[in-house]
């Protein structure tokens, strides 16, 4: 074989490797997850071309700009040299007319095959390792194309726009409940995402027992006298009242009023081992209330309406069970704890 033919094979092998390695970067870049790219970049000791990867990624038009420029180079200039060159060797070799038609059919297919199609998919199979190691050439072929890419962004606006990672929960659903039929997550872990979405759709009117029904007693009578109320109901919580039904003095725990009791401390009233009480108004929303039970070891509140009056009390226990998927939105027209 002549050096002549030697030299065209390794053009075309060149422009081979060129365009495969633009398409398998471009699909690689467009395939990486974003999240994970964030997360990656994030850590103290980040992985090697996270950062720059998401630098890259988040100027996307731009990077894309310079992909295509340098995958066009090798496909539209490449073959148009490939084929001058060609038509020249074949016609040294006095075998033009048969190999030249022969010639441009092979190097479409392969250029189609080996050139777009196999890259592509390989980079989207293996996108994070392809783009994390393709980053530090992207950026400095970004650097090299600066003054065309800035050309291209005066002509096409478009391409400048950062590219922001956001999500909502909608979105999030999709995923939670997506992941779960592919088996990624667990059913039950879908269904708690969803329902912990729902907390910001509830108030604490929702989900408190009403003051009909709510567990009480009264703040001036003896542990003696509240004994068998408190062997009838097994209410973890209590609220201690005054004279008045609003006039709310604390709340007690039913295990510290027996404990009391078997303790033989039976002259004690019911204000005696009250703790003080948090009060909360009727429409909080239910994921602000949730986080308010961490602030004491109380698990109750007393909840009131916007005149202050008593109307209702709420556990942590109430607010778990949604996210348990205990508690249903019949419960809620009847204001009662599932």
């Amino acid at each position: 074989m002549s050096s002549d033919l030697l030299i065209l094979l390794l053009m075309v092998v060149v422009v081979l490797a060129g365009s495969a390695l633009c398409s398998g970067v471009e699909a690689a870049l467009l395939s990486v997850n974003p999240v994970r790219l964030h997360e990656l970049a994030s850590r103290t000791k980040p992985l090697a071309g996270a950062r720059t990867l998401a630098r890259l990624r988040q100027r996307l038009g731009r990077t894309l700009s310079v992909l295509v420029i340098a995958n066009n180079a090798f496909n539209i200039f490449g073959s148009m040299m490939l084929g001058g060159y060609a038509a020249w060797v074949f016609q040294q070799h006095n075998f033009s007319e048969v190999a030249l038609p022969l010639f441009s059919v092979a190097l479409t297919v392969l250029v189609i095959l080996l050139g777009e199609i196999l890259p592509k998919a390989l980079g989207t199979r293996l996108a994070l390792p392809v783009a994390l190691s393709s980053a530090p050439v992207l950026q400095t072929l970004g650097v090299l194309m600066r003054p065309l890419v800035l050309l291209l962004e005066r002509l096409l606006p478009a391409i400048t726009e950062e590219n922001e990672i956001s999500t909502d929960e909608n979105e999030i659903r999709l995923l939670a409940r997506l992941g779960s039929q592919k088996g990624q997550i667990e059913a039950d872990e879908a269904a708690m995402i969803a329902k912990v979405f729902q907390l910001n759709d509830l108030t604490a009117r929702e989900l408190m027992t009403p003051r009909v029904a709510a567990p009480t007693l009264a703040g001036s009578a003896s542990l003696h006298q509240l004994r068998q109320q408190l062997v009838d109901n097994s209410s973890p919580w209590w609220v201690v009242l005054g004279k008045e039904v609003d006039n709310v003095l604390g709340v007690a725990s039913r295990e510290n009023l027996l404990t009391a009791l078997l303790e033989h401390k039976g002259h004690l009233s019911a204000f005696d081992l009250a703790e003080p009480v948090e009060f909360v108004p009727e429409m909080i929303r239910v994921d602000r209330l949730l986080t308010s039970f961490r602030r004491d070891n109380s698990g109750v509140r007393v909840v009131v309406d916007e005149f202050g009056g008593f109307v209702g009390v709420i556990g942590a226990d109430s607010v778990l069970a949604v996210l348990a998927g205990w508690w249903r939105k019949s419960s809620a027209t009847s204001g009662a704890t599932p």
